[in-house]
């Protein structure tokens, strides 16, 4: 057999951010801002609740779509906190991790040829899942001086007669931007005259920074339309969890749940009885950390306008996207150099997109301390850039 492997899979490109991660691992006093992992451990009482699961022998399997307690408990989150009414029978799916639902959520959706809409600068894996599903990425450049939303008018021009959905990732991975009930209003009412379907990336929903997120499935005829997608790994420090969950229409979920059914059987049941806890108890947590990661998204900014590199001010995530291209120089050339001679790592912004060229992602993930020793070396490698 002389061509074992799948042409879509080869035509794959490595993730961008993990070349980052691993020189970084193995380069001594390094400063990595480059992974978006809170430094947070996961709150002792949602631990506790894993632990005890263990100790019960709660080590099975459990149904398909989840721990029906679980389920219960994220729609009492998602009816709390966004105003939403799902049927936790019938329209949530507990995943392993929000990547599992964008993947299985598109492959539900889509037939070969159709079009999937994406904004980029954005997750590094909705583009991918899209080409594996069978579909065509039809990517948006965001732009800078709109704060990196996606505007009506962008999104009315990319709509062609083969187009199936729209990726929504918002509160946005790199970039920190987000979108407000009135951007949103303009993106539902195309959607709603195209026939559209929005899969809605809400994972850094709670950690927002200038008022509270809304969801799109939350306007006037939408939730019908979109696949809400959310987990634990962000607003909790639940990362090696790997948990996450889709909330849609029950036409979808059910076919979400087949495939979920054959590939993965159930998230990992011990991380489901650890997310009741995070649901019911954990929101002085998720208050504690968000106005910590505040703290630091401000030092940032005020950093950077000190140093006088451009950056527009994110209110969402743990992400800022400073502007590089004064320095006549490629991301990805930013990025190396800074590693090389200060290091500290940042992602390149092309490894979000095209559009992301002649930025860098930095992480605010990380403590204080370790973000003023990367800023003073950034202070040094800009000022060394400059005089050059």
């Amino acid at each position: 057999m002389t061509k074992p492997l799948s042409r879509a899979v080869e035509g794959l490109k490595p993730s961008g951010i993990r070349k980052f991660f691993d020189l970084v691992s193995e380069m001594k006093d390094a400063i990595s801002l480059g992974v978006g992992e809170p430094d947070f451990d996961t709150p002792w009482h949602i631990r506790d609740e894993g632990i005890f699961a263990l100790e019960k022998g709660k080590t099975f399997y459990t149904s398909n779509a989840g721990l029906k307690e679980l389920r219960e408990e994220i729609c009492n989150y998602l009816n709390r906190r966004q105003g939403l009414n799902y049927n936790p029978q019938k329209e949530v799916l507990v995943t392993v991790g929000g990547s599992e639902a964008i993947d299985i959520g598109l492959r539900a959706l889509v037939n070969p040829g159709d079009e999937i809409i994406i904004p980029q600068p954005s997750y590094v894996s909705y583009e991918p899942c899209a080409v594996l599903a069978g579909a065509k990425p039809v990517i948006i450049n965001l732009k800078a001086e709109n704060e990196f939303r996606l505007t009506p008018e962008e999104l009315k021009n990319a709509v062609t007669d083969k187009t199936k959905v729209l990726i929504l990732p918002f509160p946005n991975n790199p970039t920190g931007a987000i979108m407000e009930r009135k951007d949103l209003e303009g993106i539902a009412k195309i959607i709603i005259e195209n026939d559209l379907y929005v899969m809605s990336d809400e994972i850094y929903a709670e950690l927002t920074y200038s008022g509270e997120h809304v969801s799109i499935a939350s306007l006037e005829g939408m939730k019908e339309r979109t696949i809400l997608i959310n987990g634990f790994s962000k607003a909790y420090a639940m990362t090696g969890w790997r948990l996450g969950y889709a909330c849609a229409p029950e036409n979808i979920i059910k076919q979400m749940t087949k495939i979920h059914q054959f590939a993965i059987m159930c998230a990992p049941t011990t991380s489901q009885y650890a997310a009741v806890a995070a649901l019911k108890n954990g929101d002085e947590d998720v208050k504690e950390m968000r106005q910590a990661y505040n703290r630091r998204r401000r030092f940032l900014i005020n950093s950077f306008k000190e140093m006088g590199l451009k950056c527009f001010e994110p209110f969402g995530a743990f992400y800022v996207f400073p502007c590089i291209k004064e320095f006549g120089m490629t991301s990805e050339e930013f990025a190396t150099r800074f590693l090389e001679e200060e290091k500290v790592a940042v992602v390149p912004g092309n490894a979000f997109g095209e559009s992301g060229e002649g930025f860098v992602r930095i992480s605010y993930a990380y403590s204080l301390e370790n973000l003023k020793l990367a800023i003073d070396r950034l202070k040094k490698f800009v000022e060394r850039l400059r005089r050059s």
